[in-house]
């Protein structure tokens, strides 16, 4: 059994199809999902599609591209949405340096708030990061040092240097469709280092879709075929694998009862 660490099952991109597209997940042996918050002001509709399936789980937090729009979140506001029993993470948070749709200073700011809320939780912290590898680092560091948190850096697309740091500082590392793109032997070479006990897979769907579907709308179904390009790059079988990740969500994200929500899916 596989799980998608990371989609957006909320996006409009799925409405109206929400029973099929888990249906799908399920028949490619994809047992469970977490659907990821961008905005405080979606949490809710986040939250429900979890709360219709027994195999959903939900994050709260905001995106990077809306660090101007919700520029006054509060780690105690994020404390308070992740008592939701079906809520087992905070974010997605982080820097994006590369379209800048938020200044950088509301961007850290606002990923500092996650850090603290994910350390006051206890619950893993969800990280974007893209083109902006120095900055994450340095906040990384600066914040593990007034207290450990867990976590994770998602479609990871950066550098091995900052896959090392991550990796110092106890994080996991969660690869996206894009491994399996073409020119991503820079990302398969990475993939096929990360320790074994600290490597995940996702869709980020509706983005990103995995070889063969590029060009399509990415749905978790597909994560099986990310998940056959990284036991490639790590000289596995698909099932080993997908055994692998499977207890390494179950380990991060502790919240989560996946046995509970498979036998009740």
């Amino acid at each position: 059994m596989l799980i998608d660490s990371h989609c957006h099952l909320d996006f409009p991109d799925f409405e109206g199809e929400l029973d099929a597209v888990v249906a799908r997940a399920r028949a490619a042996g994809v047992g469970a999902m977490l659907t990821i918050g961008t905005t405080l002001a979606k949490s809710a509709r986040v939250i429900a599609v979890a709360e219709r399936y027994a195999n959903v789980w939900a994050s709260v937090g905001i995106h990077p591209h809306e660090a101007e729009a919700e520029p006054d979140v509060q780690a105690r506001t994020l404390v308070e949405l992740s008592r939701h029993p079906k809520v087992i993470a905070i974010g997605e948070t982080g820097l994006d340096y590369f379209y800048e749709h938020a200044p950088r200073e509301a961007q850290k700011a606002n990923f500092r708030a996650h850090i603290q809320a994910a350390r006051e939780t206890g619950l893993p912290i969800i990280i974007h990061t893209r083109d902006a590898d120095d900055d994450t680092a340095e906040i990384l560091r600066d914040e593990m040092g007034k207290g450990a948190f867990p976590g994770l850096i998602h479609c990871f697309t950066s550098s091995a240097e900052l896959a090392r740091t991550a990796l110092d500082l106890g994080l996991s590392i969660s690869f996206s469709g894009i491994v399996t793109f073409k020119n991503a032997a820079n990302l398969r070479e990475i993939a096929a280092e990360v320790p074994a006990e600290r490597l995940l897979v996702e869709t980020d769907s509706p983005y990103l879709a995995p070889v063969p579907h590029r060009g399509r709308r990415n749905e978790p179904a597909f994560v099986a075929d990310t998940a056959r390009v990284v036991a490639t790059a790590r000289g596995m079988s698909p099932e080993a694998l997908a055994e692998l990740t499977t207890a390494n969500f179950r380990r991060l994200f502790t919240k989560a009862d996946v046995a509970a929500a498979l036998a009740a899916a």
